[in-house]
């Protein structure tokens, strides 16, 4: 009887250190900083932060997403950056507003679509709510950001799986190179395989997701398994580099498919930008 009593003990603490396992690593948000630096990147701008969030699908870190909104807040972000894959086919769009409202009154939110999002149907619907509710939606599109009297480009681009008629990064970038040759150019993209894209069209910061950090983690070694299935992908997480190239992917913090994070707790991404010539 009491060799029973023990195995059900130790069972029972083995269950409850599995279940606290299983929680802290697909339940808690684990906010990682990183200096991006570059001398050109304006001194105004030394210091800049963007939070980065992707590959949501949807989730809610407690009600209304009050967990994620509040590691937002105390990352201290100029800039909020949504980078695909907030929602995907199978979401209730009544989790955007009190997550797109909480955002937008920490700091200047924008967004670009992932390619989930083009699955859904009622896409316009999605892209109006996330815009009624204070964040901007950059459709191929760009904005200057200005401070100090010293500027820097932020260009978003639709997911690959948008319209074949629309603009492509290729004319995009010509654009913005016409008009500013030499600003230093941020952009958001969901696709964490575009390094080679934006390194030829002279991107100085591409922003991306959509590898959920490979899934599965292997400690020293890294991401098990890419969104299309193959073993050891490259470029799923941190800062990659190309050139005077930095791709900056983000682990994201949702799910596809199975609902399984190990070793790779959901993230928020925070970049720091850094002027070489700041003192």
């Amino acid at each position: 009887m009491r060799r029973l009593i023990r195995f059900l003990l130790r069972a029972a603490l083995l269950a409850a250190l599995l279940a606290a396992f299983w929680y802290y690593e697909n339940d808690t948000i684990q906010t990682e900083t990183f200096s991006v630096v570059s001398p050109d990147i304006p001194e105004a701008f030394s210091g800049f932060r963007i939070a980065v969030i992707t590959d949501l699908h949807g989730r809610s870190f407690g009600p209304d997403n009050a967990r994620l909104i509040e590691a937002v807040r105390s990352s201290r972000p100029d800039l909020i950056a949504l980078v695909g894959d907030i929602v995907d086919e199978h979401t209730d769009l009544s989790m955007l507003p009190p997550l797109c409202r909480g955002l937008s009154g920490i700091a200047p939110c924008f967004y670009v679509t992932g390619n989930h999002e083009w699955i859904r149907k009622d896409l316009s619907q999605v892209l109006n709510t996330i815009e009624d509710c204070g964040v901007t939606v950059l459709a191929n599109d760009y904005r200057t950001l200005t401070l100090g009297g010293q500027q820097i480009l932020l260009a978003g681009v639709h997911d690959p799986n948008g319209p074949s008629d629309m603009t492509t990064p290729e004319e995009l970038t010509a654009q913005l190179r016409a008009e500013y040759p030499e600003d230093y150019l941020v952009v958001l993209n969901h696709r964490n395989d575009a390094l080679d894209q934006w390194a030829a069209l002279g991107a100085d910061l591409a922003i991306s997701g959509h590898a959920h950090g490979g899934v599965i983690r292997i400690p020293f070694v890294g991401g098990l398994v890419s969104t299309n299935r193959t073993l050891f992908p490259k470029n799923t997480e941190g800062l990659c580099r190309q050139g005077g190239t930095v791709m900056a992917v983000s682990r994201g913090m949702g799910y596809t498919g199975p609902r399984v994070r190990l070793f790779n707790r959901p993230e928020l991404m925070v970049l720091e930008l850094q002027s070489e010539d700041a003192p």
